[in-house]
């Protein structure tokens, strides 16, 4: 059987989003693992959403917290708000009691990408103030490290991302994911796709 990526995210101007594109086509490159993209709902009434701007939603289906014990891996997107995860995010994890109750998760792999506003936005302290979500559930977290290699000590350019995971800086909104910081995403997915297939197959 296939190994099931699930890469759900919480993006509100889309910068969430790019990542999430390019982590699901770096999971789906290993042989063997099926990856699926799913946003978390929006908590933001449109009247709201439009008065700061959002742009529509994209396609993609809106995940429910029972479809993640579906998954083999996970890993969640979401931009930071003050140096934490984005309020819909964790909202959405709030709403996962009764998988904690169960355990329900616990065993299953996941990792974090990320974008801030501003190089000391919370590139490290938005997924170091994640992980307890994973905890409590009892998953294993599988930070990107410096496995992207050379590219991670390059001072050449500004770029988003951390040991943690891939990330991006989004400034005003203006500013898009670099081709490096896509590299980045899509390294992560190839590398946390490998770790999800090793642990199903010694499971």
């Amino acid at each position: 059987m296939a190994v099931k990526v699930y890469v759900v995210y919480y993006s509100m101007y889309g910068h969430v989003a790019k990542l999430a594109e390019e982590i699901k086509k770096g999971a789906s490159s290993i042989e063997g693992v099926e990856a699926k993209i799913w946003q978390v709902p929006e908590t933001l009434h449109e009247e709201v959403l439009g008065k700061m701007g959002a742009p529509p939603k994209p396609d993609v289906p809106t995940i429910t917290p029972q479809e993640l014990t579906e998954a083999d891996g996970i890993l969640f997107g979401f931009p930071t708000r003050f140096g934490m995860m984005a309020a819909q995010m964790k909202a959405f994890f709030d709403a996962t009691g009764g998988l904690w109750s169960e355990q329900s998760l616990a065993g299953k792999p996941a990792g974090i990408f990320f974008s801030t506003g501003t190089q000391g936005g919370g590139q490290e302290t938005t997924p170091l103030t994640a992980i307890t979500q994973l905890t409590h559930h009892g998953m294993v977290f599988v930070p990107v490290g410096y496995t992207f290699g050379a590219k991670m000590f390059n001072m050449d350019e500004v770029q988003g991302g951390s040991p943690y995971g891939a990330g991006t800086f989004a400034a005003d909104g203006s500013r898009w994911p670099t081709e490096m910081e896509l590299e980045h995403a899509f390294h992560q997915g190839k590398y946390f796709a490998g770790i999800a297939k090793k642990l199903k197959g010694s499971a």
